[in-house]
């Protein structure tokens, strides 16, 4: 039952989260990332659609732990396809270890593009639609796409580096 005190609050889950992390970062220290971008950029983390990198990091224990913990989906992108995105911040190191240019925030483009292109057949292709049909989000400019640029999390302490980068998805008003 519903009283006058009561509030409800209805967030879209209209974010990707793109992760690029080392290889043994833990779940905590990769939410913890994620936990500072969203309070620094006023983000609610309950608009989290879910989470995407790169193929090589499938199976990486900190991405599916925190993925399971939060029930969030996660997707993953070859590196040719994560290299064929168009992206404001790309980096050599990255290239030279893992083949493109990018992984949080192309991963984090890519899966805005795939959650709202129901026409995609092939999902590895679905950062090259750029149709009328993808409610624009391929035709829209890259800064108004990626709501958060790459953001890298290093710790002292503790191993691994975590790389955070935000997307948002477009939001569809139907009448």
């Amino acid at each position: 039952m519903i009283n006058e005190f009561t509030k409800i609050q209805w967030v879209q889950r209209v974010l990707w989260i793109g992760i690029g992390c080392q290889h043994g970062t833990s779940r905590e220290f990769i939410e913890n990332a994620i936990q500072q971008v969203c309070r620094s950029y006023h983000l609610a983390s309950s608009a989290i659609a879910g989470v995407a990198t790169i193929d090589t990091k499938a199976n990486e224990a900190g991405i599916i732990e925190l993925c399971h913990d939060n029930n969030w989906p996660l997707k993953t992108f070859s590196a040719s396809v994560l290299n064929s995105v168009e992206v404001p911040h790309p980096s050599n190191m990255v290239v030279a270890k893992v083949g493109t240019k990018s992984v949080a925030e192309a991963a984090a483009l890519c899966a805005i593009e795939l959650n709202y292109c129901p026409i995609v057949q092939n999902r590895q292709d679905a950062c090259s639609i750029k149709s009328e049909y993808c409610c624009r989000v391929g035709k829209m400019p890259t800064h108004e796409r990626l709501l958060v640029p790459k953001q890298i999390f290093r710790s002292e302490e503790k191993a691994g580096s975590v790389t955070v980068a935000v997307a948002v998805c477009a939001i569809a008003h139907r009448g």
